[in-house]
C-alpha cells in the first residue's frame, strides 16, 4: 500500500489502539537547506509521509496547497522540540482527518504498547470512579503479578510510591505504575475500609484479547460466547484457542461479542475471519492510486457451527471488518446495533526522534462492495441497550442472561441451531436409497 520501499509496513483500522513500526528518515536532497535542524527533520518526514501516501478523505488536501504549507512551516525558527510538535499537529489539522495524527515518543510508546499485546507493569485494569473520583481497580490480569498479590477488583488505589493519587487521571496512574520489568512499586489500597501496602514486582505480562466461556440455554443447547476486546498482536491466536477448547466441549453454536471493540490491527481481522470462513472474500482495500488488495478466506476454518455476532454504535473498523464479512458471505447473522462506521486504513510510523504518526493510506470495502465510512454495518436483528441498562450492566454481565443484547442474540442463535439440526437430518436421510443406518443415526442424534 506506501511507496516507502522493502520496509516492513503496519497496518491497522482501529479507532483506539494501534502499534508501530520504525522506519528511516524520508529527507530529500532538495530539502537539504531547509532543514538544517532536527525539529525541522520531523516536520519534513510527516510532510513527506502525507504527500507520498495520503488518501483524501474530506477534499482538504492538494498537492499545491501541501507543498505552499511546506513552505511556510519549514521557513520558520522552532526553539523547541515542542514548538516543533505544534507545527506539525497544526499541518495535520488543516486536513480535517481525526485519523491522520501525531504522536510524540511519549505518546507514540504507549501507542505501541496498545496494540503489542504485551505490557511491562503489575497487570491491572483501572477506572475511575464518578462518584468520589477515585483511582479504583476494575479487575486485575490473570496471573499478573496484582492477581498473585491478591488485589481485587473495587480495591481504591489512595497512593502510588508515597504519591497520592487524589486528582489524578487514569493515564497519570498508569505512567506511574508501568516500568522496567523486574522494578518494584508499591500501591497503598483501600478495601472494605482497611488500608494496606501492596508492593508489586513488575513484569513483562500478556495481554489476552479474547474471553470465552459456555453458556447453557434454557432448552440445554451449549453455546459457546466468545468476547473479542481488541485486535491486538494476540488476538488471532487467542481467537483459535478458544475456538479449539470450546469445540472440544461439544458446542452447538456461538456468540461472538464486538460490542466496544474499537477495533487495531488489519491482519488479525483478516486471519480471525479466516478462522470462521472457509470461502469468499473478507476485505479488499483501495488506495488513492485506485490500487486494490483483495483478501480473502483460505479454506482453514475451525468451526462450521451456527454463529451470531454482537455488534454496538462502539463496534469499529477492524470490528466491522469482521462482521461485514460474515454477514456478506451469510455466515453469521449479525444482532445489536449499527456499528460505528470507520472504513479506513491506516499505517503507522515512527520518525527519526522516537516520535510517529498514523496516516490515512487507503479505504475497504465489504465483500459486498460497502464503503460503510461513517455509515456502519446495519445489523439483521435490531437489539438496543436502553442507557438505564447499560448503566446498570457491569462487566461480568455481558453474555449472560443479565444481558438484553445478549439474550436476543441467544434467541437468534437457537433458531439457527435448530435449523441446522433440521438440516443435518435432511442429509443424513435419503428415502430413495436403502439408508437405513443414517436415518437411524438421524433420529439417534435428535434425542
Amino acid at each position: 500500500m506506501s511507496k516507502a520501499g522493502p520496509q516492513r509496513l503496519l497496518v491497522l483500522v482501529g479507532v483506539g489502539a494501534l502499534s508501530a513500526v520504525t522506519l528511516p528518515p524520508l529527507l530529500a536532497p532538495s530539502a537539504a537547506s531547509l532543514i538544517s535542524d532536527s525539529p525541522k527533520e520531523v516536520i519534513d518526514q510527516t510532510w513527506q509521509i502525507v504527500f507520498r501516501d495520503y488518501l483524501d478523505i474530506n477534499g482538504k488536501y492538494t498537492p499545491e496547497r501541501w507543498r505552499t504549507l511546506r513552505r511556510q512551516v519549514l521557513s520558520k525558527s522552532y526553539g523547541s522540540t515542542k514548538e516543533s510538535y505544534e507545527a506539525i499537529r497544526g499541518m495535520l489539522a488543516s486536513l480535517d482527518d481525526p485519523y491522520t495524527r501525531f504522536m510524540d515518543p511519549r505518546e507514540f510508546k504507549e501507542m505501541q504498547i496498545d496494540t503489542s499485546g504485551e505490557l511491562t507493569g503489575v497487570g491491572i485494569q483501572l477506572s475511575l470512579d464518578k462518584e468520589t473520583k477515585e483511582l479504583v481497580v476494575v479487575s486485575p490480569i490473570e496471573g499478573s503479578p496484582a492477581s498473585r498479590a491478591g488485589v481485587m477488583p473495587k480495591d481504591v488505589i489512595l497512593s502510588i510510591d508515597g504519591k497520592s493519587t487524589k486528582g489524578m487521571s487514569t493515564e497519570d496512574a498508569v505512567k506511574l505504575i508501568r516500568g522496567q520489568a523486574g522494578s518494584t512499586v508499591t500501591l497503598q489500597l483501600r478495601r472494605d475500609g482497611k488500608v494496606v501496602d501492596t508492593p508489586l514486582v513488575r513484569a513483562r505480562i500478556e495481554l489476552h484479547a479474547v474471553d470465552s466461556q459456555v453458556n447453557t440455554s434454557a432448552d440445554g443447547t451449549r453455546i459457546g460466547y466468545i468476547r473479542l476486546k481488541q485486535f491486538n498482536a494476540n488476538a488471532a491466536k487467542d481467537m483459535a484457542d478458544a475456538l479449539k477448547k470450546l469445540e472440544g466441549e461439544n458446542v452447538q453454536g456461538y456468540v461472538l461479542d464486538l460490542r466496544s471493540n474499537p477495533g487495531g490491527l488489519l491482519m488479525a481481522s483478516i486471519t480471525i475471519a479466516r478462522q470462521w470462513l472457509d470461502e469468499g472474500v473478507i476485505v479488499s482495500t483501495k488506495t488513492r492510486d485506485g490500487i486494490e488488495d483483495t483478501k480473502r478466506a483460505n479454506g482453514r476454518s475451525l468451526t462450521q457451527k451456527p454463529l451470531v455476532v454482537l455488534v454496538n454504535e462502539g463496534s469499529a473498523s477492524a470490528s466491522e471488518i469482521l462482521s461485514g464479512a460474515l454477514q456478506d458471505n451469510h455466515r453469521a447473522v449479525v444482532v445489536g446495533e449499527k456499528t460505528f462506521g470507520k472504513g479506513l486504513v491506516q499505517s503507522v510510523r515512527g520518525l527519526s526522534d522516537g516520535s510517529g504518526m498514523t496516516v490515512t493510506i487507503a479505504k475497504y470495502l465489504t465483500p459486498n462492495g460497502r464503503d460503510i465510512h461513517k455509515h456502519g454495518i446495519d445489523p439483521d436483528v435490531r437489539a438496543k441497550l436502553t442507557a438505564a441498562e447499560a448503566q446498570k450492566l457491569r462487566l461480568e454481565d455481558l453474555g449472560t442472561s443479565r444481558d438484553s443484547q445478549y439474550r436476543v442474540a441467544e434467541s437468534s442463535l437457537l433458531k439457527q441451531v435448530k435449523s441446522s439440526n433440521g438440516l443435518t437430518k435432511a442429509k443424513l436421510y435419503n428415502p430413495n436409497s436403502a439408508n437405513v443406518p443414517a436415518a437411524l443415526s438421524g433420529a439417534g442424534s435428535s434425542r
